[in-house]
Protein backbone atom coordinates (compact mmCIF):
# COMPACT_ATOMS: atom_id res chain seq x y z
CA UNK A 1 0.00 0.00 0.00
CA UNK A 2 2.82 2.37 0.93
CA UNK A 3 4.59 1.67 -2.36
CA UNK A 4 1.44 2.57 -4.28
CA UNK A 5 1.08 5.83 -2.38
CA UNK A 6 4.71 6.75 -3.06
CA UNK A 7 4.29 5.93 -6.75
CA UNK A 8 1.11 7.99 -6.96
CA UNK A 9 2.86 10.90 -5.26
CA UNK A 10 5.76 10.74 -7.69
CA UNK A 11 3.39 10.65 -10.67
CA UNK A 12 1.50 13.64 -9.30
CA UNK A 13 4.73 15.56 -8.84
CA UNK A 14 5.90 14.70 -12.32
CA UNK A 15 2.60 15.63 -13.97
CA UNK A 16 2.31 18.79 -11.89
CA UNK A 17 1.13 21.81 -13.81
CA UNK A 18 2.39 23.85 -16.72
CA UNK A 19 2.55 27.58 -17.39
CA UNK A 20 2.28 29.51 -20.58
CA UNK A 21 -0.49 29.98 -23.17
CA UNK A 22 -1.95 27.10 -25.13
CA UNK A 23 -1.01 27.18 -28.79
CA UNK A 24 -3.77 28.20 -31.17
CA UNK A 25 -3.49 28.99 -34.86
CA UNK A 26 -3.76 32.77 -35.33
CA UNK A 27 -6.77 34.14 -37.11
CA UNK A 28 -6.08 34.72 -40.78
CA UNK A 29 -8.88 35.99 -42.99
CA UNK A 30 -9.38 33.85 -46.10
CA UNK A 31 -11.20 35.27 -49.14
CA UNK A 32 -14.25 33.41 -50.40
CA UNK A 33 -12.62 33.05 -53.81
CA UNK A 34 -9.19 33.85 -55.23
CA UNK A 35 -8.89 37.10 -57.09
CA UNK A 36 -7.99 36.34 -60.68
CA UNK A 37 -9.77 33.01 -60.71
CA UNK A 38 -11.92 32.30 -63.75
CA UNK A 39 -14.30 30.30 -61.54
CA UNK A 40 -17.20 32.20 -60.03
CA UNK A 41 -17.70 29.60 -57.29
CA UNK A 42 -14.83 28.00 -55.38
CA UNK A 43 -14.66 24.19 -55.46
CA UNK A 44 -12.66 21.73 -53.40
CA UNK A 45 -10.67 20.53 -56.42
CA UNK A 46 -7.28 22.23 -56.69
CA UNK A 47 -4.32 21.95 -59.02
CA UNK A 48 -2.17 22.13 -55.88
CA UNK A 49 -3.35 18.64 -54.88
CA UNK A 50 -2.03 17.08 -58.11
CA UNK A 51 1.23 15.12 -58.10
CA UNK A 52 4.05 16.89 -59.89
CA UNK A 53 4.45 14.10 -62.47
CA UNK A 54 0.83 14.55 -63.57
CA UNK A 55 1.36 18.28 -64.08
CA UNK A 56 4.71 17.98 -65.86
CA UNK A 57 4.33 15.11 -68.31
CA UNK A 58 7.62 15.42 -70.21
CA UNK A 59 9.43 12.15 -69.39
CA UNK A 60 12.88 13.75 -69.54
CA UNK A 61 11.75 16.49 -67.16
CA UNK A 62 10.38 13.84 -64.82
CA UNK A 63 13.75 12.07 -64.84
CA UNK A 64 15.47 15.33 -63.98
CA UNK A 65 13.09 15.99 -61.08
CA UNK A 66 13.54 12.48 -59.67
CA UNK A 67 17.30 12.85 -59.87
CA UNK A 68 17.16 16.24 -58.16
CA UNK A 69 15.01 14.86 -55.33
CA UNK A 70 17.83 12.46 -54.43
CA UNK A 71 20.91 14.57 -55.20
CA UNK A 72 20.06 18.25 -54.73
CA UNK A 73 22.27 19.78 -52.03
CA UNK A 74 19.62 22.18 -50.68
CA UNK A 75 17.40 19.17 -50.08
CA UNK A 76 20.20 17.31 -48.33
CA UNK A 77 20.84 20.36 -46.14
CA UNK A 78 17.14 20.41 -45.21
CA UNK A 79 17.31 16.70 -44.33
CA UNK A 80 20.35 17.36 -42.14
CA UNK A 81 18.38 20.04 -40.30
CA UNK A 82 15.66 17.51 -39.59
CA UNK A 83 18.24 15.15 -38.10
CA UNK A 84 19.54 18.00 -35.94
CA UNK A 85 16.02 18.79 -34.73
CA UNK A 86 15.41 15.11 -33.95
CA UNK A 87 18.62 14.94 -31.92
CA UNK A 88 17.77 18.17 -30.12
CA UNK A 89 14.34 16.78 -29.25
CA UNK A 90 15.99 13.70 -27.76
CA UNK A 91 18.34 15.87 -25.69
CA UNK A 92 15.55 18.09 -24.42
CA UNK A 93 13.15 15.24 -23.68
CA UNK A 94 15.82 13.46 -21.60
CA UNK A 95 15.67 16.31 -19.05
CA UNK A 96 12.26 15.00 -17.90
CA UNK A 97 13.78 11.77 -16.58
CA UNK A 98 16.26 10.94 -13.82
CA UNK A 99 19.93 10.57 -14.58
CA UNK A 100 21.76 7.54 -13.22
CA UNK A 101 25.52 7.24 -12.95
CA UNK A 102 27.95 4.61 -11.71
CA UNK A 103 31.20 5.13 -9.87
CA UNK A 104 33.85 2.83 -8.58
CA UNK A 105 37.43 2.71 -7.45
CA UNK A 106 40.14 0.63 -5.82
CA UNK A 107 43.20 1.48 -3.72
CA UNK A 108 45.92 -0.26 -1.77
CA UNK A 109 47.55 1.17 1.32
CA UNK A 110 50.53 -0.11 3.29
CA UNK A 111 51.77 1.35 6.61
CA UNK A 112 54.99 0.35 8.41
CA UNK A 113 54.99 -0.36 12.10
CA UNK A 114 55.71 2.38 14.65
CA UNK A 115 55.72 2.57 18.47
CA UNK A 116 52.03 3.38 18.49
CA UNK A 117 50.45 1.32 15.65
CA UNK A 118 51.47 -2.03 14.28
CA UNK A 119 52.16 -2.46 10.59
CA UNK A 120 49.12 -3.02 8.39
CA UNK A 121 48.15 -3.39 4.76
CA UNK A 122 44.72 -2.50 3.33
CA UNK A 123 43.00 -3.11 -0.04
CA UNK A 124 39.95 -0.90 -0.43
CA UNK A 125 37.40 -1.12 -3.28
CA UNK A 126 34.12 0.68 -3.73
CA UNK A 127 31.22 0.57 -6.21
CA UNK A 128 28.06 2.62 -6.28
CA UNK A 129 25.14 4.08 -8.23
CA UNK A 130 23.88 7.63 -7.95
CA UNK A 131 20.77 9.28 -9.34
CA UNK A 132 19.49 12.85 -9.72
CA UNK A 133 15.94 13.69 -10.79
CA UNK A 134 14.86 17.26 -11.48
CA UNK A 135 11.12 17.11 -10.85
CA UNK A 136 9.14 18.81 -13.57
CA UNK A 137 6.40 20.02 -11.26
CA UNK A 138 5.96 23.34 -13.08
CA UNK A 139 6.19 21.92 -16.60
CA UNK A 140 9.50 23.55 -17.50
CA UNK A 141 10.95 20.48 -19.19
CA UNK A 142 7.65 19.45 -20.73
CA UNK A 143 7.29 22.87 -22.34
CA UNK A 144 10.90 22.72 -23.54
CA UNK A 145 10.15 19.32 -25.08
CA UNK A 146 7.01 20.75 -26.69
CA UNK A 147 9.12 23.55 -28.19
CA UNK A 148 11.69 21.07 -29.49
CA UNK A 149 8.96 18.89 -30.99
CA UNK A 150 7.51 21.95 -32.73
CA UNK A 151 10.97 22.80 -34.07
CA UNK A 152 11.19 19.29 -35.49
CA UNK A 153 7.81 19.68 -37.21
CA UNK A 154 8.94 23.06 -38.55
CA UNK A 155 12.09 21.45 -39.99
CA UNK A 156 10.04 18.72 -41.64
CA UNK A 157 7.73 21.26 -43.27
CA UNK A 158 10.81 23.29 -44.21
CA UNK A 159 12.10 20.31 -46.15
CA UNK A 160 8.76 19.99 -47.93
CA UNK A 161 9.00 23.67 -48.84
CA UNK A 162 12.44 23.00 -50.32
CA UNK A 163 11.00 20.10 -52.35
CA UNK A 164 8.18 22.26 -53.72
CA UNK A 165 10.59 25.06 -54.61
CA UNK A 166 13.02 22.60 -56.21
CA UNK A 167 10.32 21.07 -58.43
CA UNK A 168 9.14 24.54 -59.44
CA UNK A 169 12.65 25.86 -60.11
CA UNK A 170 13.64 22.81 -62.14
CA UNK A 171 10.48 22.92 -64.27
CA UNK A 172 11.05 26.65 -64.82
CA UNK A 173 14.69 26.14 -65.80
CA UNK A 174 13.80 23.26 -68.14
CA UNK A 175 11.07 25.22 -69.92
CA UNK A 176 13.42 28.19 -70.26
CA UNK A 177 16.01 25.86 -71.80
CA UNK A 178 13.48 24.52 -74.30
CA UNK A 179 12.45 28.08 -75.18
CA UNK A 180 16.08 28.96 -75.89
CA UNK A 181 16.29 25.83 -78.03
CA UNK A 182 13.24 27.06 -79.94
CA UNK A 183 14.77 30.51 -80.43
CA UNK A 184 17.95 28.87 -81.72
CA UNK A 185 15.92 26.74 -84.12
CA UNK A 186 14.08 29.83 -85.40
CA UNK A 187 17.34 31.75 -85.75
CA UNK A 188 19.07 28.97 -87.68
CA UNK A 189 16.06 28.49 -89.95
CA UNK A 190 15.88 32.23 -90.59
CA UNK A 191 19.61 32.40 -91.24
CA UNK A 192 19.41 29.59 -93.80
CA UNK A 193 16.50 31.29 -95.60
CA UNK A 194 18.23 34.66 -95.64
CA UNK A 195 21.46 33.20 -96.97
CA UNK A 196 19.48 31.67 -99.80
CA UNK A 197 17.86 35.04 -100.43
CA UNK A 198 21.28 36.73 -100.36
CA UNK A 199 22.56 34.32 -103.02
CA UNK A 200 19.59 35.11 -105.23
CA UNK A 201 20.11 38.85 -104.72
CA UNK A 202 23.77 38.60 -105.69
CA UNK A 203 22.81 36.72 -108.85
CA UNK A 204 20.33 39.44 -109.78
CA UNK A 205 22.90 42.15 -109.05
CA UNK A 206 25.48 40.47 -111.26
CA UNK A 207 22.91 40.38 -114.06
CA UNK A 208 22.25 44.10 -113.63
CA UNK A 209 18.63 43.60 -112.55
CA UNK A 210 19.09 45.28 -109.17
CA UNK A 211 21.51 47.68 -107.52
CA UNK A 212 24.32 46.95 -105.09
CA UNK A 213 22.19 48.49 -102.32
CA UNK A 214 19.84 45.52 -102.41
CA UNK A 215 22.77 43.16 -101.90
CA UNK A 216 23.93 45.10 -98.84
CA UNK A 217 20.41 45.07 -97.44
CA UNK A 218 20.26 41.30 -97.89
CA UNK A 219 23.63 41.03 -96.13
CA UNK A 220 22.19 43.04 -93.23
CA UNK A 221 19.37 40.49 -92.88
CA UNK A 222 21.88 37.63 -92.83
CA UNK A 223 24.03 39.27 -90.16
CA UNK A 224 21.02 40.13 -88.01
CA UNK A 225 20.06 36.47 -87.92
CA UNK A 226 23.64 35.21 -87.55
CA UNK A 227 24.46 37.41 -84.58
CA UNK A 228 21.66 35.84 -82.53
CA UNK A 229 23.13 32.35 -82.70
CA UNK A 230 26.33 32.76 -80.57
CA UNK A 231 24.38 34.59 -77.87
CA UNK A 232 21.70 31.89 -77.80
CA UNK A 233 24.29 29.11 -77.68
CA UNK A 234 25.94 30.86 -74.73
CA UNK A 235 22.65 31.22 -72.87
CA UNK A 236 21.73 27.60 -73.58
CA UNK A 237 24.97 26.31 -72.11
CA UNK A 238 24.58 28.56 -69.06
CA UNK A 239 21.02 27.31 -68.59
CA UNK A 240 22.29 23.73 -68.71
CA UNK A 241 24.82 24.65 -66.03
CA UNK A 242 22.01 25.99 -63.85
CA UNK A 243 20.04 22.77 -64.26
CA UNK A 244 23.15 20.79 -63.35
CA UNK A 245 23.43 22.65 -60.05
CA UNK A 246 19.75 22.00 -59.30
CA UNK A 247 20.47 18.32 -59.93
CA UNK A 248 23.33 18.39 -57.44
CA UNK A 249 25.89 17.73 -60.19
CA UNK A 250 28.72 19.54 -61.89
CA UNK A 251 27.69 21.44 -65.04
CA UNK A 252 27.00 19.12 -67.96
CA UNK A 253 24.77 18.71 -71.00
CA UNK A 254 21.05 18.15 -70.38
CA UNK A 255 18.98 15.57 -72.24
CA UNK A 256 15.94 17.10 -73.95
CA UNK A 257 12.44 15.73 -74.16
CA UNK A 258 9.39 17.36 -75.73
CA UNK A 259 9.65 20.64 -77.58
CA UNK A 260 8.32 23.67 -75.77
CA UNK A 261 5.28 23.79 -78.04
CA UNK A 262 4.56 20.09 -77.37
CA UNK A 263 4.53 20.40 -73.57
CA UNK A 264 1.14 19.24 -72.24
CA UNK A 265 -0.76 22.02 -70.49
CA UNK A 266 -3.44 21.33 -67.86
CA UNK A 267 -6.83 21.73 -69.51
CA UNK A 268 -8.00 23.84 -66.58
CA UNK A 269 -6.50 25.52 -63.50
CA UNK A 270 -8.84 24.84 -60.55
CA UNK A 271 -7.46 26.82 -57.58
CA UNK A 272 -9.66 25.15 -54.96
CA UNK A 273 -10.93 26.58 -51.69
CA UNK A 274 -8.79 29.43 -50.33
CA UNK A 275 -9.11 28.06 -46.78
CA UNK A 276 -7.32 24.84 -47.77
CA UNK A 277 -4.24 26.81 -48.82
CA UNK A 278 -3.25 27.15 -45.15
CA UNK A 279 -3.01 23.38 -44.89
CA UNK A 280 -1.30 22.75 -48.22
CA UNK A 281 1.39 25.43 -48.37
CA UNK A 282 4.50 24.06 -46.62
CA UNK A 283 5.92 27.52 -45.88
CA UNK A 284 2.72 28.45 -44.00
CA UNK A 285 2.80 25.21 -42.03
CA UNK A 286 6.45 25.84 -41.23
CA UNK A 287 5.62 29.34 -39.97
CA UNK A 288 2.83 27.91 -37.80
CA UNK A 289 5.13 25.37 -36.14
CA UNK A 290 7.74 28.05 -35.51
CA UNK A 291 5.01 29.97 -33.73
CA UNK A 292 4.08 26.88 -31.71
CA UNK A 293 7.69 26.53 -30.59
CA UNK A 294 7.85 30.17 -29.50
CA UNK A 295 4.57 29.74 -27.64
CA UNK A 296 5.98 26.78 -25.68
CA UNK A 297 9.12 28.74 -24.77
CA UNK A 298 6.92 31.23 -22.92
CA UNK A 299 5.95 28.38 -20.58
CA UNK A 300 9.63 27.55 -20.06
CA UNK A 301 10.36 31.16 -19.16
CA UNK A 302 7.43 31.42 -16.71
CA UNK A 303 8.32 28.14 -15.01
CA UNK A 304 11.68 29.67 -14.05
CA UNK A 305 9.82 31.84 -11.48
CA UNK A 306 9.18 28.77 -9.34
CA UNK A 307 11.50 26.59 -7.30
CA UNK A 308 13.37 23.72 -8.87
CA UNK A 309 12.94 20.52 -6.90
CA UNK A 310 15.39 17.67 -7.25
CA UNK A 311 15.60 14.18 -5.77
CA UNK A 312 19.00 12.62 -5.22
CA UNK A 313 20.01 9.16 -4.14
CA UNK A 314 23.01 6.88 -4.01
CA UNK A 315 23.65 3.26 -3.14
CA UNK A 316 26.87 1.28 -3.00
CA UNK A 317 29.29 -0.69 -0.88
CA UNK A 318 32.86 -0.59 0.25
CA UNK A 319 35.03 -3.61 0.75
CA UNK A 320 37.94 -3.48 3.19
CA UNK A 321 40.46 -6.21 3.34
CA UNK A 322 42.27 -5.21 6.52
CA UNK A 323 42.67 -6.75 9.92
CA UNK A 324 40.20 -5.37 12.42
CA UNK A 325 37.93 -3.73 9.77
CA UNK A 326 34.81 -4.96 8.01
CA UNK A 327 32.81 -4.46 4.78
CA UNK A 328 30.14 -1.76 4.78
CA UNK A 329 27.14 -0.75 2.66
CA UNK A 330 26.27 2.88 1.87
CA UNK A 331 22.86 4.35 1.07
CA UNK A 332 21.66 7.94 1.05
CA UNK A 333 18.70 9.83 -0.35
CA UNK A 334 17.68 13.45 -0.24
CA UNK A 335 15.87 16.29 -1.87
CA UNK A 336 16.91 19.77 -2.85
CA UNK A 337 15.09 22.99 -3.64
CA UNK A 338 16.36 26.04 -5.48
CA UNK A 339 14.27 29.20 -5.53
CA UNK A 340 15.35 32.39 -7.31
CA UNK A 341 14.96 35.46 -5.08
CA UNK A 342 16.89 38.42 -6.43
CA UNK A 343 17.36 38.22 -10.21
CA UNK A 344 17.14 41.98 -10.84
CA UNK A 345 14.47 41.57 -13.49
CA UNK A 346 16.21 38.77 -15.42
CA UNK A 347 13.29 36.33 -15.24
CA UNK A 348 10.67 38.98 -15.97
CA UNK A 349 12.66 40.25 -18.93
CA UNK A 350 13.08 36.70 -20.24
CA UNK A 351 9.30 36.22 -20.15
CA UNK A 352 8.81 39.51 -21.97
CA UNK A 353 11.42 38.45 -24.53
CA UNK A 354 9.67 35.15 -25.29
CA UNK A 355 6.29 36.88 -25.51
CA UNK A 356 7.71 39.45 -27.93
CA UNK A 357 9.27 36.67 -30.02
CA UNK A 358 5.92 34.95 -30.17
CA UNK A 359 4.20 38.17 -31.23
CA UNK A 360 6.74 38.60 -34.02
CA UNK A 361 6.03 35.07 -35.27
CA UNK A 362 2.27 35.68 -35.11
CA UNK A 363 2.76 38.62 -37.44
CA UNK A 364 5.15 36.58 -39.58
CA UNK A 365 2.52 33.86 -39.91
CA UNK A 366 -0.17 36.32 -40.96
CA UNK A 367 2.25 37.91 -43.39
CA UNK A 368 3.01 34.49 -44.90
CA UNK A 369 -0.72 33.85 -45.34
CA UNK A 370 -1.27 37.20 -47.04
CA UNK A 371 1.74 36.64 -49.28
CA UNK A 372 0.43 33.19 -50.23
CA UNK A 373 -2.96 34.59 -51.28
CA UNK A 374 -1.21 37.29 -53.26
CA UNK A 375 1.03 34.75 -55.04
CA UNK A 376 -1.97 32.63 -56.02
CA UNK A 377 -3.87 35.66 -57.33
CA UNK A 378 -0.82 36.89 -59.25
CA UNK A 379 -0.29 33.45 -60.75
CA UNK A 380 -3.95 33.05 -61.76
CA UNK A 381 -4.04 36.37 -63.56
CA UNK A 382 -0.72 35.47 -65.22
CA UNK A 383 -2.19 32.24 -66.54
CA UNK A 384 -5.17 34.04 -68.05
CA UNK A 385 -3.36 37.07 -69.44
CA UNK A 386 -0.35 35.16 -70.74
CA UNK A 387 -2.70 32.90 -72.64
CA UNK A 388 -4.43 35.91 -74.17
CA UNK A 389 -1.05 37.46 -75.03
CA UNK A 390 0.15 34.24 -76.68
CA UNK A 391 -2.99 34.11 -78.81
CA UNK A 392 -2.43 37.71 -79.96
CA UNK A 393 1.25 37.01 -80.60
CA UNK A 394 0.30 33.97 -82.63
CA UNK A 395 -1.96 36.12 -84.79
CA UNK A 396 0.82 38.70 -85.12
CA UNK A 397 3.28 36.01 -86.22
CA UNK A 398 0.85 34.70 -88.83
CA UNK A 399 0.29 38.21 -90.18
CA UNK A 400 4.04 38.90 -90.25
CA UNK A 401 4.66 35.70 -92.21
CA UNK A 402 1.99 36.61 -94.74
CA UNK A 403 3.50 40.08 -95.11
CA UNK A 404 6.99 38.63 -95.57
CA UNK A 405 5.80 36.17 -98.21
CA UNK A 406 3.93 38.91 -100.07
CA UNK A 407 6.94 41.24 -99.95
CA UNK A 408 9.16 38.51 -101.43
CA UNK A 409 6.68 37.97 -104.28
CA UNK A 410 6.40 41.73 -104.93
CA UNK A 411 10.16 42.10 -104.92
CA UNK A 412 10.67 39.26 -107.36
CA UNK A 413 8.04 40.82 -109.62
CA UNK A 414 9.78 44.19 -109.48
CA UNK A 415 6.85 45.90 -107.73
CA UNK A 416 8.85 47.03 -104.68
CA UNK A 417 12.38 47.57 -103.43
CA UNK A 418 14.36 45.25 -101.21
CA UNK A 419 13.84 47.70 -98.34
CA UNK A 420 10.28 46.39 -97.98
CA UNK A 421 11.61 42.83 -97.86
CA UNK A 422 14.13 43.90 -95.21
CA UNK A 423 11.44 45.37 -93.00
CA UNK A 424 9.07 42.43 -93.48
CA UNK A 425 11.75 39.86 -92.72
CA UNK A 426 12.78 41.77 -89.59
CA UNK A 427 9.17 41.95 -88.41
CA UNK A 428 8.70 38.23 -89.03
CA UNK A 429 11.83 37.28 -87.11
CA UNK A 430 10.82 39.46 -84.15
CA UNK A 431 7.30 37.99 -84.22
CA UNK A 432 8.60 34.42 -84.19
CA UNK A 433 10.94 35.11 -81.28
CA UNK A 434 8.12 36.93 -79.48
CA UNK A 435 5.84 33.93 -80.01
CA UNK A 436 8.44 31.56 -78.53
CA UNK A 437 8.73 33.76 -75.45
CA UNK A 438 4.95 34.07 -75.15
CA UNK A 439 4.66 30.28 -75.25
CA UNK A 440 7.30 30.08 -72.50
CA UNK A 441 5.52 32.63 -70.30
CA UNK A 442 2.25 30.75 -70.68
CA UNK A 443 3.89 27.58 -69.35
CA UNK A 444 5.82 29.38 -66.63
CA UNK A 445 2.51 30.81 -65.38
CA UNK A 446 1.26 27.26 -64.88
CA UNK A 447 4.41 26.41 -62.91
CA UNK A 448 3.90 29.58 -60.87
CA UNK A 449 0.28 28.86 -59.99
CA UNK A 450 1.08 25.21 -59.16
CA UNK A 451 3.80 26.31 -56.74
CA UNK A 452 1.67 29.13 -55.29
CA UNK A 453 -1.14 26.65 -54.56
CA UNK A 454 1.30 24.54 -52.53
CA UNK A 455 1.83 21.76 -55.06
CA UNK A 456 4.98 19.80 -55.73
CA UNK A 457 6.02 18.42 -52.33
CA UNK A 458 3.43 15.65 -52.08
Amino acid sequence: MRKHLVLAALILIQVGCTFGPKHMRPDAASPAIYRGSMETTATSESLGDAKWWTVFQDEELQKLVRSALTENLDLKIAAARIEQAQAQLGITRADQFPTIGANGGASRQRSPSNPVFPAFEANISQLGLSSVWQLDFWGRYRKATEAARANLASSEWGRKAVVATLVSNLATAYFQLRELDLELEVSKGTLAARRESLGLTRTLEEGGAISRVDVHQAEILVEQAARQIPDLEKRIEQQENLIGILLGRNPDAVTRGLKLTDQVMPPSIPPGLPSTLLERRPDIRQAEWRLASANARIGVAKAAYFPQISLTGAVGFQAYSMTGLFDSQVFNAGTGLTQPIFEFGRLRSNVRLTEAQKQELVLTYRQAVQQAFREVSDALVSVRKNREYRERQQSLQAAARSAADLSAVRYKGGATSYLEVLQSETDLFDAEIGLARAQLNERLAVVQVYNALGGGWQ
